[in-house]
Parts: structure tokens; C-alpha cells; sequence
């Protein structure tokens, strides 16, 4: 019998003790289990490890994980990656080593130190002038991260944008007057868009916290406009928990004082309104808010840095209808929809064309096209690579759900290889 030759870099064998000693036998029990310890940690309902990667885990001494595997795995061991087996990145430090010097507060236990640090630093600042058009400055650079956004993802980003908002808010604690007030509002978009960062990368808990900041620094710059965009923000994240009933509840603040927001605000809120209305299968009042915002639409002309997806982003209500016509199983019609926006996306939009694309793939497997399901999720699959959208990769593991029907089928194997493809590779 020829011996076996090992496999570059040897087997995982802390991953494997860790399992046996948890009373997973098999690979499939491991992956089953840590699947259900990520549900939990990451607030998402879809949250899986395939069978296939843990075997891939085990079988070499496999790189540092993504984000959300890497929680996953603490949350079901109690330890962090790099004491199972894993390759820690160059420079990486455990949260629980990281002690924050004298003077700054240490984040909660459960959120991860590196969200919560630029928010949670604490004074006192020494005094200086804080010129004006340093708010002006910041305001022109959001824009260029809006951008970059849609082009990178999340996780080339997130230090970068977290790091301007840290220097802002260094520079709010000395600043007075109207200087003041430009950079409360500039800081609010800042810590938006962490908060969006965070949501896209997969990570709720740091997400739900820098919204509540973003909320915070809205209420203190008194802006209307602003506060009702910090609520829509927290029924961004209520939409992804698939809380209708939240989403609505924030909707109805956020509308309370209508006649006092911006047109743009008003379309934001009642194009989230239609969101949560569609996790409670209310598809009159879909159709009724996607409408009214509709007329809004043309009338937005505000020159706000902030919230401006309604301006960039081709039909933009329509993606929305379409969004909210796949949640409630309305698959032809979400699938015509996805037809039309995706014919029209730019190429700059190479995230956005990454969700689209696995939505109308799960259209697809709702009216029984399995076929184009699986070419749909091939590009979408190739984006989600690149881009690291744990978003992008919620709506696949959707896909993945609605071709149950055809799972034991070559195209169900077909997709079923795609998938862990980009697992891998992410």
C-alpha cells in the first residue's frame, strides 16, 4: 500500500481535538454546530458553515477565517481562531489582550474592541482652534468614500472611515459655534457609514452599536433631517434581523414630524417603511409607500452629504420593490424587476450588481428555474469574493434555501460547488 503524502502545512489537529472534546464526532456535527453557535452570536437567522469547509479546516492548517466564521468559532469553543489551529494574521492581537490605555473606557465584552475604540475614547482634549473648513473637508471626502464602497466592500474600508471619524470627534470636543454643529452632522454621516460597514461586512453587533451612535451625535446636532436618517439607519439593521414589526415602529417615529424632513429623508423612510411591511406580508402597503415616495422622488434637492443612494443608485425605488416582492415569495415579479435594474447598473456599481444578482437568482428558483438560478449565482458568487460582503453572501445562502427542491439534482450539486467555491476562497 503507498503511504499517503501529507497535504502542505499538515492537519488541523487542535481544530479536531476541539471537536471531539465538544462530542462532535463528524465533520458534518462540527459544521451543524457551529452553524447554530454563529445563528446565535451574529444575530442571522442564515448564518452556516458548510460540511465542506470544516473538512478543509481540519484537513490543513488553514489562513486566519473571515469575520463571521471567526466569531462562529468562539462562540462555539469559547476561543479564539488562533488557539484552534488557524494562522493568525501578522500584528493581531486578541481583544482580551488589548487593554485600552489610561483614560479610555473598554468596550462591552461582546463587541469587538476594534468597532467600539474610535467611539469610546474619552477626554480630556486640549484646547485649539478648529478651523471651518475642516467640516467642508470632510464632507467632500464621504462622498469619495460612498464610492469606494461600492467598488471595494467593506473591509478595506472600515479602518480607514472609523479612523476620520476618531479625528472628528477629537476636534468636535474643542470646537465651538457653528463649527461645532458642521461637525456634529459631519461626525453622524461618519458613524453612519462605520455602522453600514460593519451591517454589510456580516457583523450586526458592531453594526447596532455605531448606529446608536450615529443617533446620538444626530439628537445632539438637533437636525431633524439627520435624526430622522438615524432612525431608518437602526431599521436598516432591524430589516436584516427581519424585525417588520421594529422596522415599522421606527418608521412611525421617524414620520411623526414628515412635514418638518427633507423630501430625501421622507423617501428613505418610506421606502423602509415598505421593507418592514414586506416581512409582515403586506404587499398593498409595499406597492402604497413604494408609490408615494415615488412622487417625492423628483423633488429631492438637497444638497445634504449624506443619504444619497436615492441620487446614485438607477431606479432605485424599484430595487427596493423588487427587494420586497423576493421577501414575500413574489418571484416572477421580483425577477422581471431585477431584469430591468440590472440592465441599466453601471459597472461602478459592482457591489450592488452582486446582491441584485442573487436575488434574482432566488426569484429564479421561486418560479422553478433552476438553471438560471445557478448561472446567476455563478457572477454573483465571483463578487462576493472580491468585494467580502457577508451580505451579498446571506442572500446566496437564500438562493441556496429556495433550490432545496432540486438539491440531490446535478444543478443542486452544481450550485452546491459554487458555493463552497467562494467560501473557500473568501
Amino acid at each position: 500500500m503507498t503511504a499517503r503524502t501529507p497535504r502542505p502545512g499538515g492537519s488541523n489537529g487542535v481544530l479536531r481535538t476541539a471537536r471531539l472534546k465538544r462530542g462532535w464526532r463528524s465533520g458534518e456535527a462540527a459544521a451543524e454546530g457551529v452553524s447554530a453557535a454563529g445563528r446565535e452570536a451574529l444575530a442571522d437567522p442564515h448564518f452556516e458553515v458548510s460540511p465542506r469547509t470544516w473538512r478543509r479546516w481540519e484537513s490543513v492548517r488553514p489562513g486566519w477565517p473571515r469575520q463571521d466564521y471567526a466569531r462562529a468559532l468562539h462562540a462555539a469553543f469559547g476561543r479564539w481562531p488562533e488557539d484552534l489551529g488557524f494562522e493568525a494574521p501578522a500584528g493581531w492581537r486578541r481583544a482580551e489582550q488589548s487593554r485600552p490605555p489610561a483614560g479610555e473606557v473598554k468596550p462591552c465584552s461582546d463587541l469587538p474592541a476594534a468597532a467600539a475604540a474610535a467611539a469610546l475614547t474619552v477626554g480630556p482634549v486640549s484646547p485649539r482652534h478648529v478651523d471651518p473648513e475642516l467640516v467642508t473637508c470632510f464632507q467632500e471626502q464621504l462622498e469619495g468614500h460612498y464610492r469606494a464602497d461600492m467598488l471595494l466592500g467593506p473591509h478595506d474600508l472600515i479602518g480607514t472611515v472609523s479612523a476620520q471619524y476618531e479625528l472628528i470627534d477629537k476636534l468636535l470636543r474643542a470646537a465651538q459655534g457653528e463649527t461645532r454643529g458642521g461637525l456634529l452632522r459631519v461626525g453622524a454621516a461618519y458613524a453612519a457609514l462605520v455602522g453600514w460597514l460593519h451591517q454589510d461586512a456580516g457583523d450586526m453587533a458592531a453594526a447596532t452599536f455605531w448606529r446608536g451612535v450615529t443617533q446620538e451625535m444626530a439628537l445632539r446636532s438637533g437636525d431633524p433631517h439627520l435624526i430622522g436618517y438615524s432612525l431608518v439607519n437602526q431599521a436598516q439593521v432591524r430589516t436584516d434581523l427581519h424585525d417588520g414589526l421594529g422596522v415599522l415602529d421606527l418608521c412611525e417615529v421617524a414620520s411623526a414630524h414628515r412635514r418638518a424632513l427633507a423630501p430625501k429623508v421622507r423617501v428613505m423612510v418610506l421606502q423602509q417603511q415598505a421593507h418592514g411591511s414586506a416581512l409582515v406580508g403586506d404587499r398593498a402597503a409595499v406597492d402604497r409607500l413604494i408609490d408615494e415616495a415615488g412622487v417625492l422622488l423628483p423633488r429631492v434637492d438637497d444638497d445634504l452629504p449624506w443619504g444619497n443612494a436615492c441620487r446614485r443608485t438607477p431606479h432605485y425605488l424599484e430595487v427596493q420593490r423588487a427587494t420586497c416582492y423576493g421577501r414575500m415569495g413574489l418571484g416572477r415579479e421580483a425577477g422581471a424587476l431585477w431584469s430591468q435594474v440590472l440592465g441599466e447598473l453601471p459597472e461602478t456599481a459592482r457591489r450592488d450588481r452582486g446582491v441584485y444578482l442573487a436575488r434574482q437568482a432566488t426569484a429564479a428558483a421561486t418560479v422553478r428555474d433552476p438553471d438560471q438560478a445557478v448561472e446567476l449565482a455563478r457572477e454573483a458568487a465571483e463578487i462576493a469574493v472580491d468585494t467580502g460582503s457577508a451580505r451579498m453572501r446571506r442572500e446566496l445562502r437564500a438562493l441556496q434555501r429556495a433550490m432545496r427542491p432540486w438539491h440531490d439534482a446535478p444543478i443542486g450539486r452544481g450550485l452546491a460547488e459554487v458555493l463552497a467555491s467562494a467560501d473557500e476562497r473568501g
